[in-house]
């Protein structure tokens, strides 16, 4: 399922700018570096997360204006957010994005390396930008906690003993922390007191493990085409996921499987099948339905403008991403 482009046309004029303003802020004179980073922007992608941020724009503001500060913190979101795609698709080795090869598949890895790099550079000399000491601590803690995910994921590779509480806390470093830090620092550009901001700091945090827990189950039961990256990619690089970690307490063959890191011929095929007999899959969308009612929650009653229903309506599309 894709988000109708009805629902966001409050903002699609700004979505249409961030699309021009991203090619223009990665400006460099080296050509390789400007085809790398332009690699991935030119695959398109929801942009999910710099829409939220226009909305939180609308939604905190008394005449539902978007300031261009909030339009270029937008713009920053998704530039951290496609660095973050660059980066994990060389720890993961993973071969396709959304479609098309990846960076590091494209040129090569040392190439895809600097242009993350690169791109976290830009973000945050744009960031400085705003001249706002508040938000830059905001969104600046976002990149120490790619940081912290990516290394918490990899030295649990394959351990079956991870827990769901770590599993989620890693999701937040990995996924949560820059839709959560973008929403607060939208709300924050329009000086919305620190209720106001927590509130929105939480349906950010909480839609972002949702989302994240979803993708986990599409990586279980979904299309090349719904994921972007080919089906199994996590359980192949031995990132144990939510929907393995509620099968493995069903069905121990699963444990086998993974601590002899799926080397036989066949190992990913059947830990698959394995989960989709458990109950691991309804426990993991229970699970991403608690983080959405969560994020509603957040939000309330509070914020009773055209913006405010799309937040909540961009909520239900995380889950119905399954249906």
């Amino acid at each position: 399922m894709t988000i109708s482009k009805n629902v966001l046309l409050p903002i699609q004029h700004d979505l249409s700018a961030l699309d021009t303003n991203l090619k223009k802020m990665i400006g460099t004179k080296n050509p390789i570096l400007l085809a790398a980073a332009e690699h991935l922007f030119n695959a398109g992608g929801k942009r999910i997360r710099p829409a939220i941020v226009l909305l939180v724009a609308q939604a905190t503001n008394n005449r539902k204006l978007i300031f261009p500060e909030q339009r270029r913190l937008a713009e920053i979101t998704e530039i951290i957010h496609t660095a973050s795609l660059i980066h994990d698709d060389v720890v993961d080795e993973c071969n396709t994005r959304r479609g098309i090869n990846t960076v590091h598949n494209t040129f090569s890895t040392k190439i895809a390396i600097l242009a993350g790099d690169f791109l976290f550079a830009q973000s945050s000399w744009y960031l400085a930008n705003l001249n706002n000491l508040e938000v830059v601590k905001t969104i600046s803690k976002v990149i120490t906690d790619f940081a912290e995910g990516e290394v918490r994921q990899g030295i649990n590779n394959f351990n079956t003993d991870i827990s769901i509480d770590e599993y989620i806390e890693k999701s937040f470093y990995k996924t949560a922390s820059l839709i959560a830090a973008s929403c607060k620092g939208a709300a924050m550009l329009n000086n919305s007191n620190t209720n106001i901001q927590s509130n929105f700091y939480l349906y950010g945090k909480h839609l972002g493990l949702a989302f994240q827990i979803i993708d986990d189950i599409l990586d279980i039961i979904g299309s090349h085409k719904s994921l972007g990256k080919p089906a199994g990619s996590d359980l192949r690089n031995g990132n144990l996921t939510s929907p393995l970690m509620f099968a493995l307490a069903e069905n121990r063959q699963i444990h086998y499987l993974v601590t002899r890191e799926f080397q036989n011929k066949g190992d990913i095929e059947q830990t698959i099948s394995i989960i989709k007999s458990t109950n691991g899959l309804s426990k993991a969308k229970d699970l991403a339905e608690e983080h959405i009612q969560a994020a509603l929650h957040a939000l309330g009653d509070n914020y009773s403008c055209e913006a405010d229903h799309t937040l909540k309506l961009i909520s239900r599309y995380i889950t119905n991403r399954i249906n």
